[in-house]
């Protein structure tokens, strides 16, 4: 694989995100929507996907559906982004300006993720 370091930042942070899930459940378990069930079991599962899709986008047979299944993550993800600016409570005291700034991030690494297809 020819890919410039930029390419292996990116699975490292997903790896380390998804690693967090793991480490730090009740952080991610408190911005869930509430209208999503059994929050603990979609905070690990995400936590999978994200080291999952970390591992698969360094493998070249696997890096296609890597970079699909993130940018997909990264849509799922958009509800809880959206849901963290519908109040105080669900921001989970993150000043406003950054939750509304973390939603175009999305977009950004959506297209980081698609720059590699």
């Amino acid at each position: 694989m020819n890919n410039s370091w930029h390419f292996y930042v990116m699975p490292a942070l997903y790896i380390v995100a998804g690693m967090m899930h793991f480490i730090k459940p009740k952080s991610y378990m408190r911005i869930m929507p509430q209208y999503l069930p059994n929050h603990k079991l979609l905070v690990y599962l995400s936590g999978i996907a994200e080291i999952g899709l970390g591992i698969a986008i360094c493998i070249p047979a696997l890096k296609v559906f890597a970079v699909y299944g993130i940018i997909t993550m990264l849509l799922i993800f958009l509800l809880v982004h959206f849901y963290m600016l519908s109040g105080e409570k669900a921001s989970a005291g993150i000043p406003k300006w950054i939750l509304i700034i973390r939603i175009p991030l999305q977009f950004g690494l959506m297209y980081w993720a698609w720059w590699y297809l």
